[in-house]
């Protein structure tokens, strides 16, 4: 069962946050990602997590991310690279705008060729 009453709780924590981290691309952090409709990535634990790489900041306020996930699957919508000696799965389809008050804890980088190719696997999804 969707807990949004639960999530509506921590938006307004986060929506209050005054320190923030600035992200870099490539970063990874824990975000509060939510408890989102139908077939969107949904955050787990009580803040609603989940691992996020920063593909593309901005500005100070506002980044285009990527969810994670550690359940490895195949195919266009996703890319396996390897994360702190584990393999992690980026959620390509799932990508979105995030303001960085969602950011919670800085948790490790993508190597630069991982990055390059995430971003070249991007532009094919996308057809851009």
């Amino acid at each position: 069962m969707k807990q949004f009453d639960e999530w509506n709780e921590v938006k307004k924590r986060i929506d209050n946050k005054t320190k923030i981290s600035i992200p870099k691309e490539r970063e990874v952090y824990w975000t509060c990602i939510g408890e989102n409709v139908g077939f969107e990535q949904n955050g787990k634990s009580k803040l609603f997590t989940r691992p996020v790489l920063v593909l593309k900041r901005f500005n100070k306020h506002i980044f285009f991310g990527i969810p994670l996930s550690t359940q490895i699957k195949e195919g266009s919508f996703f890319f396996t690279f390897t994360l702190n000696d584990t393999l992690s799965n980026a959620l390509l389809v799932q990508g979105k705008l995030f303001d960085i008050k969602r950011l919670e804890k800085k948790i490790g980088m993508i190597s630069k060729d991982e990055f390059s190719e995430l971003k070249t696997r991007l532009r094919e999804l996308l057809d851009i």
